[in-house]
């Protein structure tokens, strides 16, 4: 099931990026402490009132050329527009209601989605006054809140959640395995889908972010059905939305989200540059199978070691992916094609993969008297037993007498007992660590 995905919108310095903040909450702490991960998010997770959606920081994009600042405006409400299910269109207070603020109420208004008009930077009852002329703008009831002090932040949330959608249930069944295809403008997505399928299904284009609508397209191969999900490039045409090539990572999450492997495309010929790390990451953040696949392998120059330079450049960008697999082969000629598909069903499998509690806490106890962990402070971390709790990703609950006590190292060090053991390859773990209670075993 796809998260519905809410867009925060509105000129630069009302301090959309505070409230992306405070609505996420802690979440993007948890994975950015591990080596390897950009700390560039424009993307979180947020949970109200027992729903869950995505929202998107518009306020992570940055715009050069002439009139910077209103073009970036202008194309933020825009692709909020077309993106999102709910735009909560922020002003603020100190400054009052602007020519900009006008601007891009019109563009939103226009557009018929949900809209909630947040005045942000109202920190005391003085300010509480000024919110009442943003009833002009015709959008509803502005909602006074407070960045820095975290004020108004429920009554936010309340009206956020009031609008969403309610969630579609996956048409596909289970024993599908559905199939993402993520990677920057031109690095041959299309062309792999339609190599895969052994005929033209998706339009296929030089220009990076040609326009085209995300395709899901089912298949069978070897008895063992699958979807496609193609993330597609930019609808709109033109050098604005061709300069906005970050924002194409809104339509990536969803197909992510909907996804059992998600498939890194490549540019070989290229090589990597640092916006394959941050879509690589919404794949390892989301806790999906992924595969790194090396695509126009067939024009690359090559010797006996090209390839496993090639992965040794990969592994050394992607510390955080360790665990996934890589793939090299070329959309184009189909050479090392075949090899694909198989390495897709293995890493779903290995996503799917469940552990019994005995043999789980077996391996745990191994790596502990091989490797005690260490005291702090004159304490020591015990470890009462482990199990593991959900699949897709495999989430694994250490139970111990005090979780402080449990450090990064030394739940890398049993993360990576565990895979030795299990493999789990293609798939990233989620360990957690939680005090045993009294009333358990």
């Amino acid at each position: 099931m796809a998260r519905p995905v809410v867009a925060i919108v509105g000129r630069p310095n009302v301090g959309k990026s505070t409230i992306f903040n405070r609505l996420i909450g802690d979440r993007l702490a948890i994975v950015e402490d591990k080596p390897g991960i950009t700390r560039d998010r424009i993307y979180g997770v947020s949970d109200w009132n027992g729903k869950s959606f995505s929202v998107i920081d518009t306020g992570g994009i940055e715009i050069d050329g002439e009139d910077a600042i209103l073009k970036s405006i202008r194309v933020q409400a825009e692709l909020a527009i077309e993106e999102a299910d709910v735009i909560v269109f922020m002003c603020e207070a100190k400054s009052g209601l602007t020519n900009a603020d006008e601007e891009v109420a019109q563009i939103l208004f226009r557009s018929g989605k949900p809209i909630v008009l947040a005045i942000n930077k109202v920190d005391n009852m003085k300010r509480t006054e000024d919110i009442y002329e943003f009833y002009s703008l015709g959008i509803g009831d502005p909602i006074g809140i407070s960045g820095s002090h975290g004020t108004g932040i429920g009554d936010l949330l309340d009206a956020v959640t009031e609008r969403l959608p309610e969630p579609v249930e996956e048409e596909y069944d289970e024993d599908v395995i559905r199939v993402a295809l993520i990677g920057r403008p031109n690095v041959g997505k299309s062309s792999l889908v339609n190599a895969i399928l052994g005929e033209e299904r998706v339009i296929v284009s030089d220009v990076a972010g040609t326009t085209r609508d995300a395709i899901d397209t089912p298949f069978e191969r070897d008895g063992q059905r699958y979807v496609l999900i193609d993330t597609a490039g930019m609808r709109k045409r033109g050098k604005v939305y061709e300069t906005t090539e970050k924002y194409s990572v809104m339509r990536a999450m969803r197909a992510i989200e909907r996804a059992d492997v998600v498939l890194v495309v490549i540019n070989g010929e290229e090589g990597i540059i640092d916006q394959d790390k941050h879509i690589a990451g919404y794949a390892h953040d989301a806790g999906k199978a992924s595969i790194f696949v090396v695509n126009k392998w067939d024009v690359v120059e090559k010797d006996d070691k090209t390839m496993q330079n090639f992965e040794n450049t990969i592994r050394d960008h992607f510390l955080f992916m360790t665990y996934a697999p890589v793939v090299f082969l070329s959309a184009l000629t189909k050479q090392r094609l075949q090899k694909l598909l198989p390495v897709v069903q293995h890493v779903a499998q290995q996503h799917a993969l469940r552990i019994t509690t005995h043999l789980v806490n077996d391996v745990v106890s191994d790596a502990v008297a091989i490797n005690p962990p260490p005291t702090d402070k004159g304490r020591r971390l015990r470890i009462n037993y482990v199990t593991q709790v959900a699949v897709k990703p495999p989430t694994i609950v250490v139970f111990v007498n005090d979780p402080s006590l449990m450090h990064f190292s030394y739940e890398r060090y049993l993360e990576n007992k565990i895979r030795a053991a299990f493999n789990f390859e293609g798939t990233p773990i989620r360990l957690f660590t939680r005090r045993k209670s009294e009333n358990e075993g």
